[in-house]
């Protein structure tokens, strides 16, 4: 089952010292890149949450961020930096007896000094527990997103694996038909040249043009590899390098039965068989 590697994920948990959330998203990235943003009490445990983040995800940029706001009990329990608002005054006095026309400093913006005001400290551990509990959760809700959305995206390419077949069933159906054409607009040059042929000459430049413009080849190793495109999309594993690389095989091939066509039909047959590739390839860069 393919995975995106895009995806959201948010997820709250009520406790007794506060709310935390979980905000987690993901875009693509040709690695695991995961990065977090923590609240300052919280830091401590960033290794930790970062294995639980490695364990559950594959590839990708995810951006983890988690919020803390505290309960209402707690924010009130604010306690005063009584020494730190003693040298601040003290420091007021000398300057208000140097600039005597100087207005006053009121209370409250001695409060907005930093430091002034402090937090009790709070227990970090028990938030520990509901951080790691509550990532876990959100990891989950993050890889049913990425699950949903790769479903869409395998659905997709095996539509697109259909049209690529029917293409292909096409081609190798005109092709004798083509070989056949091919043949007998060599022989009507010859003819028009008005000159006496070898046959048996003649038989093997004509068996050397019919080779050239073969395409047997090429549609059998197209067939394959959409045997095995169908066979990743089944694969539990992380596929998306395996799907890229089978693209570019897929491409190429296109591009030898453009190089090889002898008819505006199998030409045109090239072209949308690279449109389809291409519109296959953009969804594959999202793929886990």
């Amino acid at each position: 089952m393919l995975h995106s590697m895009t995806g959201f994920a948010r997820e709250s948990v009520e406790t007794p010292l506060g709310t935390l959330t979980w905000e987690i998203r993901a875009v693509n990235h040709r690695y695991l890149d995961v990065q977090f943003k923590l609240p300052e009490d919280l830091r401590p445990r960033e290794q930790h949450f970062r294995q639980q983040a490695s364990a559950a995800l594959g590839r990708g940029k995810i951006e983890c961020g988690l919020y803390f706001r505290r309960a209402t009990d707690q924010q009130s329990d604010l306690q005063v930096d009584t020494e730190l608002v003693a040298a601040i005054s003290a420091r007021v006095a000398e300057v208000s007896a140097l600039v005597p026309t100087a207005t006053g400093v009121s209370p409250i913006e001695i409060l907005r000094w930093p430091g002034v005001l402090q937090q009790r400290e709070i227990d970090a551990e028990p938030l520990f527990e509901e951080a790691g509990s509550l990532l876990d959760t959100s990891l989950r809700a993050l890889n049913e997103m990425r699950s949903s959305e790769g479903q869409r995206i395998a659905e997709m390419l095996e539509s697109r694996c259909v049209d690529i077949e029917g293409i292909s069933v096409s081609v190798r159906k005109r092709l004798p038909e083509v070989m056949a054409a091919s043949r007998l607009k060599q022989k009507e040059r010859i003819d028009k040249l008005d000159v006496e042929a070898d046959p048996a000459r003649l038989e093997v430049e004509l068996a050397l043009v019919a080779q050239k413009i073969d395409v047997d080849e090429e549609l059998d190793r197209l067939d394959s590899h959409l045997v095995e495109i169908r066979d990743a999309l089944r694969d539990d594993k992380p596929v998306g390098r395996r799907l890229d690389f089978l693209m570019q095989e897929l491409n190429r091939e296109a591009n030898t039965l453009g190089s090889k066509s002898a008819d505006a039909e199998t030409t045109k047959a090239a072209v949308d068989l690279k449109v389809l590739i291409e519109q296959m390839r953009e969804q594959i860069q999202n793929v886990e």
